[in-house]
C-alpha cells in the first residue's frame, strides 16, 4: 500500500512540475511577443519597492481585513513550502523531519502558527467572497454602487477558479495542522523525548486525540495525510499548468515581476503622465514621422502591439475587482469595467499566442479556435454583453470611450496593473489609424487645431477675464520682456480664459496673488491649450502639435515657476511637458494660496459669508458655514495633492469641513476627464449626477472644487438636482480660491473705518 501511495504521489508530482514548467516557458515566449519597453532602471530601488509592497502589503492595505488575511496566506505559501518537502520524506519514513531545522523550536512554532493562521485567513477570505457575492446585490441600487449584481466587485470574476484556489489552501493548511498532531502522537507512542508542547505548542492538544492509536496506525495515517497534502498541491499545480489564464492562481508568481517592473522604480502609482506613444520601444517624434516604416503600429491595434509589460499586466490580474468597484463608468451602469477589459485582453492574448508563435507554414494547421482568435479584431462591434463579449471584437467601442482616465483603477490595483495606459494606447490606434472615434471629438479636434482651445474661441479673447479686475495684469511681451522679471507665470488655461464659471476662479486667483504681493504675469494670446484633452482622446499627433509650441514659448521666455488653476494643465505641464523638453516647477493654485496663507501674506479673518463685490456670481453671497471638498482626479490621484486644498478651507474662519464618503484616493470622478467633457453620456446614468448627489448628501452648503472641469460638471449636476428638488436651492459650487477671496475681502471690509454721518 505504501509503495502504491509513493508511486501515485511521485507520478502526480512529475506531471505537475512538467506542466508548470511548460506553462512558465509559455508565459516567457508570449510576453516576448510584446513591444520592447525599458523597465530595468534602478534595480536596487526596484527590489526595495518589491519587498516593501509584498511584505508590507502597502497596495493591499486599502481593505484592512482582506490585507491582514491575505498577508498570512501569502507568507504561509512561501514558508510552508518546507512542509511539502517534509511530506515527501514522510512517504518513505513517517518519522522524517528536515535536517537541522526540522526539530528546531522556532521553525516548528512558525510552522504551527502559519498553519493555523492560513486556515483561519482563507476561511475569512472565502467568507468575504460570499458576503460580496453578486447575488447579494440583486435588486439593489445605491449611491455608491452600480445597480444590481454589478455592485459586487467580484461580478465577472471566475468563481470556480477562486474557490478552487481557496479550497486548495484550506486543504493544505488543514493537512499541515493534522500532520503536526499525528507527529506529536507518534512521538509520544514511541517514547520520544521531543514529543512535548515545546515542539508542538498549537497541535499537542490535537495529537492527544490520537493517543490511543498504535504506532503502526499513526505511521499509516501520517503517510496517508502526507500523500493527500502532496496530491492536493500537485492537483493545483496541474490545474494552473493547464489554465494559464487562471489569474487568481498565477498572480502568486507573476505579481512579483509585475511589481518589480512597474513604471516608477520608487513605487509611485503609474499615474500622472501618460506614456508617450512608441514604436519599437522609442517615443515617436511626429516631426520625423515620415521616417517610420509603413507598417509601424501607431498605438495598439492588435494584442501584440502592447508592450511585454502590458502582456504581463494582463496575466497578473487576480480578478479581485477593486478597480471595478472604484470605476466611475462601471458605477454609473456603463459597459466599462477595467477588470473585464484586462481579462478580455488576457484571454485574447493567450488564445492568439499559438498563432503568433507559429511559423507561416505551420499556421494553417492550427486549431480552429486559434485561427478565429488570430482574425478577431481588437476593437470593434461585439456580440453579447459589451463588457464580456461572446463574439465579435475583443473590446467594444462603448467600453473604450467610456473611460474618464481618472486613475481609480490603477490606484486601487494591488498588483500595479496600468489600465489607463492600455486604454489610451487603444484609443490612439482608433483615432490615428482607424479614424474611429465619437463624433463629438471631431469638433473638439477641429477647435484645437484651429484656435488652440476646445471651445474654438479666438485667441484674442484669452485676456478678457482681466478687464473686470481693479488692477493691471502683466502680460509677457507687453509689460515684461521675459519671466525672469516676475516670480510666477500664471498659466490661465483654456477654461480659465473662456468658460464663464472658470473665469471667476481666474479672477479670484489673480486678485489674491496681487493682494499677497506676488509678482506674476500671463501669456495672454501667447498661451495655447496644453493638449490634455487631445492626448487622452488618443490624438497624440494633435497633442504634440499643441504642446511643442507651448514648450518652445515657455523655454524662450525662461519660465521656471508656473501656477495653474486647472488640474489637467497642472498634470500635463508638470508631468508630460518634460517628455518634450519642458521642465518647470509647477504648482496648483491651492498649493500656492495655502502657502501664502501660512506665511500670513493672505489673512482670511472673517467667514466667507455675505455679499462681496468682485465675486460676481449669483448665490456667492449666501452663508456657507459647511463645506465639502471634491478631489479632482488629476490633482489628487494622479499627483497626490490632497492636503493643501483642505488646509486652505480649514483656514477659513467659521467653516465646518464635511468629507464625502468617497474622498482623497477613493474620490469619485466628476466625469470630465479623458476628453469625456466633450462627449455625451449616452449610456447609464450621469457620472456628475452621482458625484453631486454624494456631495449634497453631506448637507454642506458649499461644494468646493479646485479644477474648472470639475466646476462645470458639478455645477451642471447641482443645477439638475435642484430642478428635480433633490438638492437645496442655497447649495452652491465654488472654487477654493473664491472662498478664500471672500474671506480675505470681508476681513478687509471689517477693518475699514466706519463712515461718519454728515452733520
Amino acid at each position: 500500500m505504501q509503495v502504491a501511495v509513493i508511486v501515485i504521489s511521485l507520478a502526480a508530482t512529475a506531471v505537475g512540475v512538467a506542466l508548470f514548467a511548460r506553462t512558465v516557458a509559455g508565459f516567457t515566449r508570449q510576453f516576448r511577443l510584446g513591444q520592447p519597453e525599458k523597465r530595468s532602471d534602478n534595480p536596487g530601488v526596484r527590489t526595495v519597492t518589491l519587498f516593501r509592497e509584498f511584505l508590507g502589503h502597502t497596495r493591499m492595505a486599502k481593505l484592512p481585513l482582506v490585507a491582514v488575511a491575505h498577508w498570512f496566506v501569502m507568507v504561509a505559501f512561501g514558508f510552508l513550502f518546507l512542509t511539502l518537502v517534509t511530506a515527501y520524506g514522510q512517504l518513505f519514513n513517517p518519522a522524517f523531519t528536515l535536517p537541522v531545522i526540522g526539530q528546531w523550536p522556532p521553525f516548528e512554532w512558525g510552522t504551527e502558527v502559519l498553519g493555523w493562521l492560513s486556515v483561519v485567513s482563507i476561511v475569512v477570505l472565502m467568507a468575504i467572497r460570499q458576503v460580496k457575492h453578486p447575488r447579494r446585490y440583486r435588486g439593489e441600487h445605491g449611491l455608491n454602487i452600480a445597480s444590481g449584481e454589478r455592485g459586487s466587485r467580484f461580478y465577472g470574476s471566475s468563481f470556480w477558479q477562486a474557490y478552487y484556489v481557496e479550497l486548495t489552501i484550506l486543504g493544505v493548511g488543514a493537512a499541515i495542522v493534522v500532520l503536526r498532531g499525528l507527529e506529536y502522537a507518534l512521538g509520544k507512542a514511541e517514547g520520544e523525548s521531543w514529543a512535548t508542547a515545546l515542539h508542538f505548542p498549537l497541535t499537542a492538544w490535537l495529537g492527544s486525540a490520537f493517543s490511543g492509536a498504535s504506532a503502526g496506525a499513526l505511521e499509516a495515517a501520517i503517510i496517508g495525510v502526507a500523500a493527500l497534502k502532496i496530491l492536493i498541491s500537485m492537483a493545483w499545480m496541474i490545474t494552473i499548468g493547464l489554465t494559464p489564464t487562471m489569474g487568481v492562481a498565477w498572480h502568486r508568481f507573476l505579481a512579483f515581476f509585475n511589481i518589480w517592473f512597474k513604471r516608477h522604480a520608487d513605487g509611485r502609482v503609474s499615474l500622472g503622465a501618460l506614456q508617450p506613444m512608441k514604436v519599437d520601444g522609442e517615443p515617436i517624434d511626429f516631426e520625423n514621422i515620415d521616417e517610420l516604416d509603413e507598417d509601424a503600429a501607431l498605438g495598439v491595434g492588435k494584442v501584440e502591439d502592447f508592450t511585454w509589460k502590458g502582456l504581463l499586466d494582463f496575466s497578473t490580474c487576480t480578478e479581485c475587482g477593486r478597480c471595478q468597484s472604484q470605476c466611475p463608468a462601471w458605477n454609473t451602469d456603463k459597459p466599462l469595467s477595467p477588470k473585464m477589459v484586462i481579462l478580455q485582453l488576457r484571454d485574447h492574448a493567450h488564445a492568439k499566442a499559438p498563432w503568433l508563435l507559429a511559423t507561416e507554414e505551420a499556421r494553417g494547421d492550427l486549431p480552429a479556435d486559434v485561427l478565429a482568435a488570430a482574425e478577431r479584431p481588437l476593437v470593434g462591434p461585439t456580440e453579447g454583453d459589451p463588457w464580456r463579449p461572446t463574439g465579435g471584437a475583443v473590446i467594444d467601442p462603448d467600453v473604450l470611450w467610456s473611460c474618464t482616465t481618472c486613475g481609480a483603477c490603477v490606484e486601487q490595483c494591488p498588483v500595479d496593473i496600468e489600465h489607463v495606459d492600455h486604454i489610451v494606447d487603444m484609443r490612439r490606434n482608433q483615432v490615428l489609424i482607424e479614424s474611429a472615434f465619437p463624433s463629438e471629438l471631431g469638433g473638439l479636434f477641429k477647435n484645437l487645431e484651429k484656435n488652440s482651445n476646445p471651445w474654438g474661441m479666438s485667441p484674442r479673447k484669452r485676456l478678457e477675464w482681466a478687464q473686470a479686475l481693479p488692477f493691471e495684469v502683466k502680460q509677457v511681451g507687453a509689460d515684461v520682456e521675459d519671466l525672469t522679471e516676475v516670480e510666477y507665470l500664471f498659466w490661465v488655461g483654456c477654461a480659465g480664459a473662456f468658460e464663464d464659471r472658470a473665469k471667476k476662479t481666474t479672477q479670484a486667483v489673480a486678485e489674491l496673488l496681487h493682494t499677497a504681493g506676488v509678482e506674476f504675469a500671463v501669456l495672454g494670446d501667447g498661451e495655447g491649450c496644453t493638449g490634455d484633452p487631445a492626448r487622452r482622446a488618443g490624438n497624440e499627433f494633435l497633442f504634440q502639435m499643441l504642446a511643442q509650441p507651448n514648450v518652445e514659448t515657455l523655454n524662450e521666455l525662461k519660465a521656471t515657476k508656473i501656477v495653474v488653476t486647472c488640474a489637467h494643465c497642472f498634470n500635463t505641464i508638470s508631468n508630460e511637458y518634460p517628455q518634450l523638453g519642458g521642465n518647470y516647477e509647477v504648482v496648483h493654485h491651492t498649493q500656492l494660496l495655502n502657502k501664502l496663507v501660512r506665511e500670513k501674506k493672505l489673512v482670511p479673518v472673517a467667514p466667507p459669508s455675505g455679499p462681496v463685490k468682485g465675486l460676481g456670481e449669483s448665490g456667492a453671497g449666501a452663508s456657507s458655514p459647511t463645506v465639502t471638498y471634491h478631489d479632482p482626479c488629476y490633482l489628487g490621484r494622479h499627483n497626490g495633492v490632497y492636503n493643501p486644498p483642505r488646509e486652505l478651507i480649514g483656514s477659513l474662519p467659521g467653516v465646518e469641513m464635511r468629507e464625502m464618503e468617497r474622498s482623497r484616493e477613493r474620490s469619485f470622478c466628476c466625469g470630465a476627464g479623458g476628453a469625456r467633457m466633450w462627449m455625451e453620456e449616452k449610456l447609464g446614468t450621469r457620472i456628475n449626477a452621482n458625484r453631486t448627489a454624494e456631495a449634497v448628501a453631506t448637507g454642506a452648503d458649499t461644494i468646493a472644487i479646485g479644477c474648472p472641469f470639475c466646476r462645470v460638471m458639478i455645477s451642471d449636476g447641482l443645477t439638475a438636482a435642484q430642478s428635480e428638488g433633490t438638492a437645496r436651492e442655497e447649495v452652491q459650487v465654488l472654487d477654493v480660491a473664491q472662498m478664500l477671496l471672500a474671506a480675505v475681502k470681508r476681513g478687509e471690509a471689517q477693518n475699514e473705518p466706519e463712515a461718519v454721518p454728515a452733520p
